[in-house]
Order: C-alpha cells, then sequence, then structure tokens
C-alpha cells in the first residue's frame, strides 16, 4: 500500500470534512475547510492511496511560522505511515518557503502522536490547560525549528 501526497485543493474539501467527522469530536464543517484551503497563506496536504484521500494535514504559514491546524487519518490506515508522510512534506515544504519554525498542539493523552512528533524533531515547548473540548483536555505545544540539527 503506497501513500501519495500532494496539495489539497478546494474540491477536496468533502473529502477532509468526512475525514474530520470520523476521527475528531468536534470537527470543522466543510465550509470551514473550504475557506482555509482558499486561504493564501494556506499549506494543506492530502494523503491518497489508490485514488482515496485517507488522510490530510492544514497549516498556515504566517511571517515565517507555521501553524498546523489539523493532522487527520482515517483510522483503517493508520500506522501505515500516513501521518508520517503528510508531516514529512510539510516541514520538506516549510524549509523550501524559508519558514523558521513549525508550530502544533496535541492532547497531552495522544501518546501516538506525541510519538510521531517527538520522531519527527519536534519539541514540546509548554501546556496550554484546557484548550480542547469534548472532552476537555490540556494540550501540549511543540515546535520544529528549520535547519536545527537535533
Amino acid at each position: 500500500m503506497s501513500v501519495t501526497v500532494r496539495r489539497a485543493v478546494g474540491s477536496d474539501a468533502p473529502a477532509l470534512a468526512a475525514l474530520e467527522k470520523t476521527c475528531f469530536s468536534t470537527p470543522w464543517s466543510e465550509q470551514a475547510l473550504a475557506e482555509g484551503l482558499a486561504r493564501e497563506d494556506a499549506r494543506y496536504f492530502a494523503a491518497v492511496i489508490d485514488g482515496t484521500i485517507v488522510g490530510y494535514l492544514g497549516a498556515h504559514n504566517v511571517f515565517g511560522d507555521v501553524s498546523v491546524t489539523n493532522i487527520a487519518v482515517d483510522p483503517a490506515f493508520r500506522r501505515h505511515g500516513v501521518a508520517s508522510s503528510l508531516l514529512s512534506e510539510l516541514l520538506s515544504c516549510a524549509h523550501d518557503e524559508g519558514a523558521s519554525r513549525v508550530l502544533l498542539e496535541v492532547r497531552v493523552s495522544n501518546d501516538a502522536a506525541v510519538r510521531l512528533y517527538e520522531k519527527a524533531g519536534f519539541r514540546r515547548l509548554c501546556v496550554r490547560p484546557r484548550f480542547y473540548e469534548a472532552p476537555v483536555e490540556d494540550a501540549a505545544v511543540y515546535e520544529y525549528v528549520i535547519g536545527e540539527v537535533l
């Protein structure tokens, strides 16, 4: 099973919204995703297997700081390198655009995501109390410094 990562486009919004509903307790709407994809600072990537979008990553590059908004992978395709492929594509894009760093938040209980980010070279900066809803939970804030050798 081979994962291909490409830039997501506006017509991908319905597939991304379906992933949101599958993956998150408070999913983004199709309209919110379409608006996000249309932003000039948007950096959205779709992971495709056999012609089907099985994951996506959304981010925005604002003045050299890339903020990840969401990473979603269909549960049937987790542990197949989909999230790693998406994250790798984003880091490559951020580097090519001259960004200085990539920031993201993750639920403190999401051990799989924490391992993914730390393996990729992200380091934990701080905790944002009660950042998430449904259920309420703290977020760990992670940073990846572009070009930094760890």
